[in-house]
């Protein structure tokens, strides 16, 4: 089995070092980290401004033998300045983190890709990647726009983030995902999805950011996407379910999604 990691979006409402100790109780190996928010006002635990946050988080850490998989969300706007990333990539190496997540929300992507580069090589002086996730509804918004991007960087650090959902709602082919050099994926997203296509974009973002499925109760092809997936990549499984957190905890919500995740992937193991 690979390692899984317990996504900060599976459950946004927990500070960090309860979702460690969450994922610690429910089995997983590691956990995601949201330090920036996704959007101006959102949700976020800015441990890079917070000692005692950052104590406590290292501290539930150290007890329990979580690790850091990645940290969230290194969203590049037009204003975006790179080196405005120094504190929150110095704090990744502090925690041990291993990877960042990326977001293009730049419509000039020629501006975007010598920021990403950038970005990437100042990355990995923190020992961390640089990972860019295609999102639908961003101006990278599939596999071969973020592939052309990553095209023209060098640096080590620079990876390909696939989440399970974005990559059938941009129409993505397993066929693509084979010809991606193995060594531009660190780790990747694993959720469920209602076999049918949200209608607008209004409906895509907001199944993609509240309302997904545990895998295995959607109709995704979750197996042939996991055995495309190199095998010993961390499994990160994002599942936000925001109606479902109003009657279920986030401990009972974590155990349901890990169950998933590890059926499906011996699903893909016993059918490979």
């Amino acid at each position: 089995m690979p390692a899984f990691s317990l996504a900060v979006l599976t459950a946004l409402d927990l500070p960090p070092p309860r979702l460690i100790d969450v994922a610690a109780a429910c089995g997983y190996d590691e956990v995601g980290l949201r330090l920036l928010a996704a959007t101006p006002g959102g949700t976020a635990y800015p441990l890079m401004d917070d000692a005692q946050q950052l104590r406590e988080t290292k501290s539930h850490l150290s007890a329990t033998g979580i690790r850091v998989a990645d940290l969230e969300i290194v969203a590049f706007r037009p204003d975006t300045i790179v080196g405005s990333f120094e504190a929150f990539l110095e704090t990744g190496r502090e925690l041990g983190a291993r990877h960042t997540l990326v977001a293009a929300y730049d419509p000039d992507l020629e501006r975007f890709t010598d920021r990403f580069a950038a970005y990437c090589e100042m990355a990995q002086r923190f020992g961390l990647t640089a990972d860019l996730e295609f999102m639908p509804w961003t101006h990278v918004p599939d596999l071969s726009t973020a592939w052309a991007i990553l095209e023209k960087i060098s640096s080590p650090a620079a990876g390909l983030l696939v989440d399970a959902i974005h990559f059938d709602r941009s129409g993505a082919r397993l066929e693509s995902l084979r010809q991606i050099p193995v060594q531009r994926l660190h780790y990747w997203q694993l959720c469920d999805a209602p076999a049918d296509r949200p209608g607008t974009t209004e409906e895509l973002i907001h199944a993609a950011r509240e309302e997904r499925l545990f895998p295995g109760e959607g109709g995704l092809d979750l197996v042939g996407l996991t055995r495309t997936m190199p095998s010993d990549l961390t499994i990160s499984i994002e599942v936000p379910t925001v109606q479902l957190a109003k009657t279920l905890d986030a401990e009972a919500r974590a155990r349901r999604a890990l169950r998933g995740a590890k059926a499906i992937v011996a699903a893909a193991g016993a059918s490979g």
